[in-house]
């Protein structure tokens, strides 16, 4: 008889689901909310009111999609946290109630080693290239950023992670500042690509062993355009595409340079990119210079699968689910990191 999985994903923003046939993706539906561009960030009341709205009729598209009905389904498996508490709550209580309904199996899955299991995302007829164990997983995106040595499904380990901002809150609070909207990560990323990358310096932090700071990075970018406004007011639409394209590779050095120092001290080879930064082009692009120069084994992962999605939830609870790693229906959801 064959695994089927419902995913649930509700950790921020975005209302998700998906369907994992026997390891196999089948289905995956993303709601987006676009109530907080205007607002320059999520606002968690928003979002949660959101999900209220979206949970149903996403599940039950995930659902249509994969041609799968709820008695096919062998288990559940939902995002526990970290995230907005309001915005979990909905996955969560949807995906309790929904199991309990059926008394079939409820999985919960931390979202970031959801994140980090998305490389292991096969759809049907693909040839997939997958992370050898162990690995190192730069996993960076709107609020974290960490290198996790992952040496098994279930086995991960944080070398190094954010002392404060992580990469990607830090370029979304550096545009706005700039005045071009949230969120940022996409804006800057077009805007660097037409960009001298040399154009502008800015402070690179001073931290000890694999962790990271990206607080004084913000400070620097805020002090340095204040600055430059007061000269000339135009300063921004003048130096957009330079701003933008210094700011991005300082950041991916940044990053990078970490996690150069993690792969030599633990001497491995096989590194892989995670989280919604992933879908940076800088940051990618940096990552072949350094398969090429070092002899890494790089895994990038579609840019579907960098946001946050279901599917990097359902097989985190495929791989659970074969362990017969199960919850129990009292498990509250948590909003801080926890790995």
């Amino acid at each position: 008889m064959s695994v089927i999985i419902l995913g649930i994903e509700s950790s921020c923003d975005d209302t998700s689901a998906a369907i994992i046939k026997d390891g196999v993706l089948i289905s995956n539906v993303v709601a987006n909310q676009s109530v907080h561009e205007s607002y320059g960030g999520v606002v968690p009341e928003l979002a949660s009111r959101a999900h209220q709205q979206n949970i149903v009729p996403v599940v039950h598209e995930a659902m249509k999609r994969a041609n799968v009905t709820k008695e096919m389904i062998s288990a559940v498996a939902f995002t526990r946290g970290p995230g907005l508490m309001g915005s979990l709550l909905v996955g969560v209580s949807f995906a309790k109630g929904f199991a309990r309904s059926l008394n079939i199996p409820l999985i919960d899955v931390n979202h970031l080693t959801g994140h980090v299991l998305a490389h292991f995302l096969k759809e049907p007829d693909e040839i997939l290239q997958q992370p050898k164990f162990p690995f190192l997983c730069l996993l960076v995106s709107g609020g974290n950023s960490q290198i996790i040595l992952v040496e098994s499904y279930s086995d991960m380990t944080v070398l190094g992670q954010t002392i404060d901002d992580a990469a990607g809150e830090a370029i979304d609070k550096c545009s706005k500042v700039m005045g071009l909207g949230y969120p940022g990560g996409p804006i800057i990323d077009r805007l660097a690509r037409n960009g001298n990358p040399k154009a502008f310096k800015f402070n690179k932090p001073n931290i000890p062993d694999f962790d990271y700071s990206f607080s004084g990075l913000k400070t620097s970018f805020l002090y340095s355009l204040r600055s430059w406004i007061k000269d000339d007011p135009n300063f921004i639409e003048n130096n957009k595409n330079d701003l933008a394209a210094s700011l991005e590779a300082t950041v991916v050095d940044i990053l990078m340079d970490k996690l150069r120092k993690a792969a030599k001290k633990h001497n491995i080879k096989e590194i892989a990119v995670a989280g919604g930064v992933s879908a940076n082009n800088g940051l990618r692009n940096s990552f072949r210079e350094h398969a090429q120069k070092y002899g890494w084994n790089i895994y990038i992962p579609k840019f579907s699968y960098t946001t946050d999605n279901a599917a990097m939830i359902a097989i985190n609870g495929y791989f659970k689910y074969l362990d017969n790693d199960f919850c129990s229906i009292s498990l509250p959801a948590y909003s801080r990191v926890v790995l």
